[in-house]
């Protein structure tokens, strides 16, 4: 194995070299505004394609979290570009909360309440204000909180719907995408409000947002966690009852360390030590049915055997996160050796060499997806941008102790 002196370095070249050298240099829209909605394999340029607020919001929480980290005045110029198009073109002057898509000119296309979208709005503009201190932006950070409680929360049966309409109406239209169930409420919704809320909360620790974060966790514990199997369940009724059976080894490996992260951000000790458990399982249960002989993890999977053997480069980026966080959290070398066996797996099969970034994914052979976009409204460059920052961290203390 790699000493974790090489790893850090490894990590820091394609974070800077790579990633981010390919999103500063080929994803500006120069033209419109903004950032180019789609880039199709290997680099063909879509310039009319809509533009999502899931990229535009990962773009800027990428920019942002990267300045902040290595104070790169370049990595700021562009998170700067991405917050004035967000506040310009995504916000909703008369409701509120952030459009779901505009065209390519920054006209709505879909002006529905995402609260998906929501979420990574506040995750983002939370990471903004750490890196720039700006009052107005946390004022905003902590007011797409206020809208989300008022209108997405359930008081009854706790946690969040899916989605509502322009002005927070509610609606049928609710799956995040065509390959997700219609259903009232989701896992990877609830995921990524935790996450939201555990960034927002570093900025601002009130009672209000304790609360939400504290029963957040315990509700993602309590109801979204399948406690005999240590995975996540994937949608839900409102009222919380299962509706399908698929397996999301990607979203299992990092919903384990997102959780002890918002349980480490509160504070609440109690909590915590019930968190950690729950990781390493989670952690375990991957290990166990989710990788491949070659290190990668598949897509998905359900209770009679595989469903989806391609290999996205998201699920990739986050195995290498949470891998890692449960070998620090167990000291149990098999957790080390599948985080170091994830990011063998990314140079050998997921980096685009030639025109830079990660492929979409690979098939089961190893071959890149020939479909698989470089930037889309899916497509963006926060996964593998954030486990290299995040890995980069827990390596400095590892060094260090």
């Amino acid at each position: 194995m790699i000493s974790f002196e090489q790893w850090s370095k490894e990590l820091q070249q394609e974070l800077q070299n790579n990633i981010l050298k390919f999103w500063s240099e080929h994803s500006i829209d120069h033209v419109n505004g903004g950032f180019y909605g789609a880039i199709e394999q290997p680099m063909k340029l879509i310039p009319e394609a809509d533009k999502g607020l899931v990229l535009n919001t990962r773009i800027l929480w990428t920019f942002a979290a990267a300045y902040r980290t290595l104070q790169v005045p370049h990595y700021l110029e562009i998170a700067n570009r991405a917050y004035q198009y967000l506040i310009e073109y995504f916000l909703d002057p008369d409701y509120g909360g952030f459009f779901w898509m505009v065209d390519y000119q920054g006209r709505p296309s879909n002006d529905k309440k995402q609260i998906y979208g929501q979420a990574f709005a506040i995750y983002a503009l939370s990471e903004y204000y750490l890196a720039t201190k700006h009052q107005s932006v946390l004022d905003l950070s902590i007011a797409t909180y206020h809208l989300l409680e008022k209108h997405s929360y359930d008081s009854v049966y706790k946690g969040y719907v899916e989605a509502l309409s322009r002005d927070w109406k509610e609606t049928d239209n609710l799956c995040l995408s065509h390959k997700d169930l219609n259903e009232k409420k989701s896992m990877n919704t609830h995921l990524h409000i935790l996450e939201a809320y555990t960034n927002l909360y570093r900025t601002w620790p009130s009672p209000e947002l304790t609360a939400s974060l504290t029963e957040l966790i315990q509700v993602t514990k309590h109801h979204i966690i399948d406690s005999h199997q240590e995975r996540f369940n994937l949608f839900f009724d409102e009222s919380w009852n299962v509706k399908g059976d698929h397996i999301s080894f990607g979203h299992d490996i990092e919903g384990s360390w997102l959780l002890v992260e918002a349980a480490e951000v509160l504070g609440d000790h109690e909590l915590l030590k019930g968190i950690k458990q729950t990781a390493v399982a989670m952690a375990a249960a991957v290990l166990e049915a989710g990788v491949d002989d070659d290190g990668g993890i598949w897509n998905e999977s359900s209770p009679n055997g595989l469903i989806d053997t391609n290999k996205d480069w998201w699920p990739q980026a986050e195995a290498m996160v949470g891998f890692f966080n449960a070998y620090q959290l167990s000291g149990e070398q098999r957790f080390e050796q599948a985080a170091l066996r994830s990011w063998d797996f990314i140079q050998k099969y997921l980096i685009d060499h030639t025109y830079g970034e990660w492929y979409w994914g690979v098939s089961s052979d190893g071959s890149p997806l020939p479909r698989g976009p470089k930037v889309s409204a899916w497509k963006c460059p926060y996964h593998n941008s954030r486990a290299c920052l995040e890995i980069l961290e827990r390596l400095k203390h590892q060094v260090l102790n």
